[in-house]
């Protein structure tokens, strides 16, 4: 049974039966809710995770009030519900719904995703089956939604290329605005939904998969990507941001009604990274470095904080300790609010540019903990993945900040990496150990009382557009080995050991690397009952393997192969400005333990100055 009023069963039936009903609430404070008439093009923003992830996207918050500031157009949100729900939504017969609106979202001109994990791709399967939907993109009729996605995932959209009508690759303040603009254009002339099609894909960074055909070898392998038409670029370059100075950032932001997991404001503060760790795709796929002012930065932080009453500002970036004027802009922020008792945290910090000297700064509010990612337990390791910081570093910032009372400290560690060795994963224990040492070597009227060193430990996972993107994963077997031999090796009071599980991250690293055949995969699994793969209680591994016996497909060949350097990779035909030449000799260097030089100090030739005419590096 369908109701006719969907907003009050909502309110009256269904959200006095489900956990935390402020998720679905949608009048929170700065939400945004507009009187509809027939010129709005209706756009869901859809994150395929939680309400309490999907609200701490920046992103999100940016592309939001961004899109609402256009007058014709209205954004709303919407989230995967969970799975209480879900089960009512079902139940009654409802569709999923906008969080501003509670309208049902297939009567939406666009269900946009963002793709910010490989794991959540069952989520957006499942999303669009509670809205009524069409799964295959060839299925879908004139006056259905376009489903569009973009984020750091649809750099190798391969996977979801069945199910996606096109997606935006890069930056997407731009991008985005220019495929509403051939919207109003395409409506004007009443054209079916390729003439639409044909339109964005004339749009730089706009990926239309439909109009490329995937050619395979013998042997499994890519043999070529290439567009059906003469018309159809056979490269599509990601767009970026030239410029950060006067860049959009919204004044306001939404202020939850329930906790989440950033539950701050988040103060972008650049973008890129000048680092080139062999490992992170981030680092790859974000340059160049493109900083904001400290002026407008603050002016930026006035105006958010007077509008959400948040009492905590976040620094935003891949690397906050590198952000040129960084200690400038800490005195300004904490002179400003410290009476006001408005505190600054500071995440993403580097462990050889840690400043004591800034820790006291932003510890005149409140504390926050501290987190350093050597990544690797020896220097040997270190330099395969070019991290640029040795042992010395760590000790010397985790004694500075014992020094000045602290007693939690958070240190992020990979195995399975290339090359690496069982010494080299006893060298995540040692490590430890060192800082634990360090903290007793502080006065102890100096310290802080109850240490507590919190190792956390991740697999590694090969990525597109990264030097690694052709080594071959460990096993689960290698990875979970690994895992066991530091639960041993770490048994000491001072240090707490999590870790991840390694059949998620084998899974992520099929779905990284796949090409167009995992769509199958992929609808088999969401058919068998997958979804929220990211979170412990619902992952099945189980019904995964049983959905690529179920299509025919190995997926060692994605996680465990490794990839042969001449060898076409499904995302070949995508460019984000770092060449294949500069990757190939990245990896060569990882081999030999060669490190190369942060790009601030001198241009390492990735290629990125590349990707604009006149170039884009500073």
């Amino acid at each position: 049974m369908i109701h006719n009023d969907t907003k009050d069963y909502l309110y009256d039936e269904i959200l006095p039966r489900v956990e935390k009903p402020g998720r679905y609430i949608g009048t929170e404070w700065n939400s945004i809710h507009k009187d509809l008439d027939d010129s709005h093009i209706r756009f869901a923003f859809c994150f395929p995770d939680v309400y309490e992830v999907g609200m701490s996207h920046l992103g999100m918050k940016i592309l939001y009030h961004l899109l609402n500031d256009q007058e014709d157009i209205y954004c709303e949100r919407v989230f995967a519900p969970w799975t209480d729900m879900e089960a009512e939504l079902r139940k009654s017969g409802n569709k999923l719904f906008a969080l501003e609106s509670r309208d049902a979202i297939d009567a939406f001109d666009f269900v946009g995703f963002t793709l910010q994990y490989e794991m959540s791709y069952t989520n957006i399967l499942n999303m669009l089956d509670l809205a009524g939907i069409p799964l295959q993109a060839t299925d879908r009729k004139k006056g259905q939604p376009f489903v569009v996605a973009g984020g750091p995932c649809a750099y190798n959209a391969e996977p979801l290329c069945d199910f996606v009508d096109f997606f935006m690759l890069g930056e997407g303040e731009e991008i985005i605005l220019e495929v509403m603009e051939a919207y109003r254009q395409w409506k004007r002339t009443d054209g079916d939904r390729e003439d639409y099609l044909r339109l964005v894909a004339k749009i730089k960074g706009v990926y239309v998969p439909a109009f490329y055909d995937v050619a395979y070898n013998e042997d499994g392998t890519v043999r070529q990507v290439a567009p059906k038409r003469a018309d159809i670029p056979p490269k599509i370059r990601k767009r970026v941001i030239k410029n950060l100075k006067g860049a959009y950032f919204p004044d306001k932001i939404i202020v939850p009604f329930i906790d989440i997991v950033h539950d701050r404001i988040m103060l972008e503060i650049f973008r890129g990274c000048t680092r080139g760790c062999r490992f992170c795709q981030a680092g790859m796929i974000y340059r160049p470095v493109r900083e904001r002012e400290v002026d407008e930065l603050v002016e930026i932080a006035d105006r958010l904080i007077e509008s959400s009453g948040y009492e905590e500002v976040s620094l935003s970036s891949l690397s906050t300790s590198d952000f040129s004027k960084l200690n400038e802009l800490v005195e300004k922020l904490m002179s400003k609010y410290e009476s006001k008792k408005v505190s600054l945290s500071l995440p993403s910090l580097r462990i050889d540019s840690f400043s004591l000297k800034l820790v006291r700064e932003v510890q005149k509010v409140r504390k926050s903990g501290l987190t350093f990612a050597p990544e690797a337990g020896t220097q040997r390791m270190r330099d395969v993945i070019n991290k640029g910081v040795d042992e010395e570093d760590l000790i010397q910032s985790a004694g500075a900040a014992f020094e000045t009372g602290y007693n939690s400290l958070k240190l992020y560690f990979m195995i399975g990496l290339p090359t690496e060795t069982m010494e080299d994963v006893q060298g995540i224990a040692d490590l430890a150990f060192k800082v634990v040492d360090r903290y007793y070597e502080v006065p102890k009227q100096q310290r802080g009382k109850g240490l507590n060193v919190t190792v956390s430990v991740s697999s590694f996972v090969p990525k597109p557009f990264t030097p690694f993107q052709w080594e071959p994963q460990d096993t689960v077997e290698q990875l979970a080995q690994k895992q066991r031999y530091l639960q041993k090796a770490i048994k000491k009071k001072q240090v707490t050991y999590n870790w991840h599980e390694p059949d998620v991250s084998y899974l992520e690293a099929v779905f990284a690397r796949g090409d167009r055949r995992l769509g199958k995969v992929l609808n088999r699994a969401w058919e068998l009952g997958c979804k929220f793969d990211g979170w412990d209680q619902y992952f099945k591994m189980d019904l995964w393997m049983q959905a690529f016996r179920d299509c025919g497909i190995d997926p060692s060949f994605y996680a465990n192969r490794r990839r042969e350097i001449e060898e076409v990779l499904p995302w070949d035909h995508i460019d984000v400005g770092i060449t294949k030449k500069y990757l190939r000799s990245e990896m060569k260097k990882a081999q030999k333990g060669e490190l190369t030089r942060d790009c601030r100090v001198v241009c390492t030739g990735c290629g990125i100055n590349l990707l604009e005419e006149g170039g884009v590096c500073k």
